[in-house]
C-alpha cells in the first residue's frame, strides 16, 4: 500500500536552513488572482464521482472514440464499463491504496483503467510505454505497484527486466494486455468483463492520493507526485466549473487527444475536463500529421489541446490546405512555452479559431493559469501570455534571491497556492520541503512575471538560464526567433562553458526539408544578431535531424548539454 506518512507527519517543516525566507511582511500586496470569482468546489467528493455527477445529462453522447478503429464509446457505457474494471480489479485483490500502473498509449482502456482504480480507492501511476526496462521498474519498484495494464508489443520489457518476478505473476505482480496476451500475462477482459454491480463500498478521503505521475520538479531526478482526489477535482473545476460554466469546453465539444495521457496535461485539460463537461474525447494512438487532420475533419474536433512541437508541425506544414479545419474553435497551447510568432503562425492557418496559452506543472496538480479569451464573458489575451492565475488559488511572483515577493512586470521565480497543488512527493520529504514552503507555496522553478493586466509571462527556467558575464540569456527567447526563419522547423539553445564570459549561447537547429544546403551557420548567427542585444546573440550552431523531447514536448537539454561534450560527432 502507498505509504505517505513522511508527507503526512511533517506538516511544513522549517526551511530556514535550506532555502532563502519566503514570508515577509510585504507578501500580502503582491498576491495575484483571478479575474473571475472564486467558485465552490465540489472537491469533498471522488474523483470518479465528480468526473461522472453530471452524466446522466449527456448519457447517450458519445464519450471516447477510438482513431485508429473508429470504435466510439457512449458515456453510459463508458461509465458501466469504468465500474467493470473496477470490479475486475478488486477480483484481482487490488485493494484501496494500492498502486497500479498504466503503461499505455492513448486507448480506451487507460480511461476504463484510470477511472476503475480511483472507483475502488486505487493510485494509478502513469508510464510512457517507449521508456527502457529499466526506467519502467524503477519507477513500478519505487510506488510498490502491484498491477500492470500494457499492450502486448511492450511485455518482453517486461520480462526483459522482471526476470524472476515476471514467470511468478500471481505471487509478484499481474501484467495485463489490452490485446492478446503472450504467455503469463492476462487479456483486459478479465477486468472489463466483471459484474459491474460487485464494486465494493470504499470509503474515499478527500485527501487519498489518486493518481502518482513522475517528475523531476525544479531539479533531480525523477520522483512521484503525489496528487489526490480534492487537488484533481480542484484543478478540473478550475478549468471547467462555475458561473462562468465550461470556460473551454461544452457539451457539445469534441476535443482532440493526441498528447499522451500518461502526462499529467493530456489526462487532467483533455480526459478529466471533458468527462467532468460532458466533451468527446478523440483518442489518437500516435501522433502522425497526415492522421491527425483526417481524424480533425472526419470527426469536426472543435478543441485542440497542443503542445509546442505540434503547433510547429501544423503551422509550417502545406499538407493543412488539403484539409477542412474549421471546426476548430479554440486551440490551448500548455506545456512549454509558446512563442509569439510561432502562435501567430498557427493563427493564420487557422483565423476561425480562439487561441490560449495554459500554464503548468505535474506538481501544481497542473494547471497554474490559463487565458480567459474563450470564456462566456471573454477576456482579451496577449499574444505569448499564459493567461491569468486560475481561480480559488493564489500566485506570486518572489526575487529568487531574497525570497521577497515581487509586483507586477518585475520577473522572478512563480509561485502558486491552492487546494490543487501536490500532497508532496513520494516518500521524499526533504524533495517535498524544497518545494512546497512552510507557507504553502508551491515553488514551480520557473521564471516569468505578472503584467500590469494580470496575464503571466514565462521567461524560462532558473536552471535553464544562460549566465553571460552575469547577463541573463534565456533559451526560449532565441528558440522563438530561430524557429521564425522560413528554412528552420526546430530550434534548442543551451549552455556553453567559456572561460572568458562563464557561458555561451549556442544553438541545435533542425533545418525544414528541402533547404539542407541552403542555410549556413554564419546566416542564423547573424539572423538572430540582428534581433537581440550583443550577449544574446549565438556563439555555435549545430545543425541536427531533431531536437530531443520529452512526451510532453519539453526540449531535454541535458541530452543536448551532453552532445557538446562530444561536438565533433555532430552532423
Amino acid at each position: 500500500m502507498l505509504s505517505v506518512a513522511s508527507v503526512e507527519t511533517q506538516k511544513r517543516p522549517d526551511l530556514s536552513s535550506t532555502v532563502p525566507p519566503t514570508t515577509n511582511p510585504s507578501s500580502a500586496s503582491h498576491v495575484f488572482r483571478s479575474k473571475l470569482p472564486e467558485i465552490p468546489i465540489s472537491n469533498h467528493l471522488p474523483l470518479h464521482t465528480y468526473c461522472f455527477e453530471r452524466f446522466s445529462d449527456f448519457a447517450d453522447r458519445t464519450c471516447l472514440i477510438v482513431g485508429n478503429n473508429g470504435k466510439s464509446y457512449s458515456f453510459t457505457e463508458t461509465y458501466i464499463i469504468c465500474q467493470k474494471v473496477a470490479a475486475g480489479l478488486s477480483k484481482l485483490g487490488i485493494q484501496k491504496g494500492d498502486v497500479i500502473m498504466l503503461l499505455l498509449q492513448n486507448c480506451a482502456e487507460f480511461v476504463f483503467g484510470f477511472m476503475g482504480a480511483s472507483m475502488i480507492g486505487a493510485i494509478t501511476t502513469t508510464a510512457n510505454p517507449f521508456y527502457t526496462s529499466a526506467e519502467i521498474f524503477k519507477q513500478f519498484n519505487a510506488c510498490k505497484a502491484k498491477l500492470i495494464i500494457t499492450q502486448s508489443q511492450y511485455a518482453d520489457k517486461l520480462r526483459d527486466h522482471g526476470g524472476e518476478n515476471y514467470q511468478k505473476l500471481g505471487e509478484e505482480f499481474r501484467v495485463i494486455t489490452v490485446d492478446d496476451p503472450p504467455e503469463n500475462c492476462l487479456h483486459f477482459s478479465v477486468l472489463s468483463e466483471a459484474n459491474e454491480n460487485e464494486v465494493p463500498s470504499v470509503s474515499i478521503d478527500p485527501n487519498d492520493p489518486v493518481a502518482l505521475p513522475f517528475s523531476s520538479g525544479t531539479t533531480g531526478l525523477p520522483k512521484g507526485v503525489i496528487l489526490t482526489h480534492k487537488s484533481l477535482i480542484t484543478s478540473v473545476a478550475q478549468q471547467v466549473d462555475g458561473e462562468n460554466p465550461n470556460l473551454y469546453l461544452k457539451a457539445d465539444d469534441v476535443v482532440l487527444c493526441v498528447l499522451p495521457l500518461f502526462h499529467i496535461f493530456s489526462l487532467n485539460s483533455v480526459l478529466l475536463c471533458s468527462l467532468r463537461a460532458g466533451a468527446g474525447v478523440l483518442m489518437m494512438h500516435k501522433f502522425e500529421i497526415g492522421a491527425l487532420l483526417d481524424l480533425i475533419q472526419r470527426h469536426r474536433v472543435s478543441v485542440a489541446a497542443v503542445v509546442p512541437p505540434l503547433v510547429l508541425a501544423l503551422a509550417k506544414n502545406p499538407i493543412l490546405e488539403s484539409f477542412d479545419l474549421t471546426s476548430i474553435r479554440m486551440v490551448l497551447s500548455g506545456a512549454a512555452p509558446l512563442g509569439k510568432e510561432l502562435e501567430e503562425a498557427l493563427r493564420s492557418r487557422l483565423p476561425q479559431a480562439t487561441f490560449g496559452q495554459g500554464y503548468g506543472m505535474t506538481e501544481a496538480g497542473p494547471v497554474l493559469s490559463m487565458s480567459l479569451s474563450f470564456a462566456k464573458q471573454p477576456f482579451p489575451t496577449k499574444s505569448g501570455s499564459c493567461g491569468t492565475v486560475v481561480r480559488n488559488a493564489e500566485l506570486k511572483v518572489v526575487d529568487p534571491e531574497t525570497g521577497c515577493s515581487l509586483g507586477q512586470n518585475q520577473p522572478g521565480e512563480i509561485c502558486i497556492r491552492g487546494h490543487q497543488i501536490m500532497k508532496g512527493y513520494l516518500d521524499d520529504a526533504e524533495a517535498t520541503a524544497r518545494t512546497i514552503d512552510v507557507d504553502g507555496w508551491l515553488h514551480t522553478g520557473d521564471i516569468g512575471y505578472v503584467d500590469d493586466g494580470e496575464e503571466i509571462f514565462i521567461v524560462d527556467r532558473m536552471k535553464e538560464l544562460i549566465k553571460f558575464k552575469g547577463f541573463q540569456v534565456p533559451p526560449a527567447e532565441l528558440e522563438a526567433l530561430l524557429v521564425t526563419h522560413p528554412h528552420i522547423a526546430d530550434a534548442a539553445v543551451v549552455p556553453q562553458k567559456d572561460d572568458a564570459a562563464g557561458e555561451v549561447p549556442v544553438a541545435f537547429v533542425v533545418l525544414s526539408n528541402g533547404f539542407e544546403f541552403e542555410l549556413t551557420e554564419e546566416a542564423v548567427k547573424e539572423f538572430i544578431a540582428k534581433q537581440v542585444v550583443f550577449y544574446k546573440r549565438l556563439h555555435k550552431v549545430y545543425f541536427v535531424q531533431a531536437i530531443p523531447k520529452s512526451p510532453s514536448g519539453k526540449i531535454l537539454r541535458k541530452d543536448l548539454r551532453a552532445k557538446l561534450a562530444t561536438a565533433s560527432t555532430l552532423s
